[in-house]
């Protein structure tokens, strides 16, 4: 109940930072982390894990020859992440910062990238140094997968954002709409 007060709090004080009133659902964390190919990663990084509701999954799936850490800079979800799931690593800062993280936690690439940001709230020049950013420490063959709600798919920075993933990465991969999240989603899986 707290994870979604949280959340829900925090959407109102600026929505066009935190896109979801809840948590994701079971469903579609499970979806999403089914399309990473769990024997060839080494290093995993959450883009804005919130409160953990992917997170939780995340770990359950993360072995001991991988890393994982996560990147969330909204400073309100921190405690609630290192009190919910006090072994995952998070770094309160800008995913704009990643090769910097990276860097630091002696990461030349990343396997894989789980996203819960809204992109689609994001301007076009966010967009574009967050992905940026993201290609500078993605390996070649690489995954990028994120979500986006059903409802703002035909919405100008939605398809913006659709058409910039098709041209930035060598394979992109709609899934169909997972029903059983509020609001319903699709997820874009992107392949470096």
């Amino acid at each position: 109940m707290v994870r979604a007060r949280t959340i829900f709090h925090e959407f109102l004080k600026a929505p066009n930072k935190v896109g979801a009133v809840v948590p994701s659902s079971r469903y579609l964390a499970t979806a999403m982390l089914d399309q990473l190919n769990w024997d060839t990663l080494k290093n995993v990084v959450e883009y804005g894990p919130g409160t953990g509701a992917i997170s939780k999954y995340l770990l359950q799936r993360v072995g001991d020859h991988q890393n994982l850490f996560a990147v969330e800079l909204n400073e309100s979800f921190i405690p609630v992440l290192n009190d919910r799931l006090p072994e995952l690593q998070v770094f309160n800062e800008s995913v704009g910062d990643i090769r910097q993280i990276c860097d630091r936690q002696g990461i030349d690439w990343v396997d894989g990238i789980i996203s819960g940001l809204p992109w689609t709230a994001f301007p076009e020049s966010l967009q574009e140094e967050l992905l940026s950013a993201t290609l500078r420490v993605l390996a070649k063959g690489g995954q990028f997968i994120t979500f986006a709600y059903l409802h703002g798919l035909p919405l100008q920075n939605a398809r913006r954002f659709r058409s910039r993933l098709k041209e930035t990465f060598s394979k992109v991969t709609i899934s169909p709409v997972v029903w059983r999240n509020i609001p319903p989603a699709i997820f874009y899986s992107c392949r470096k």
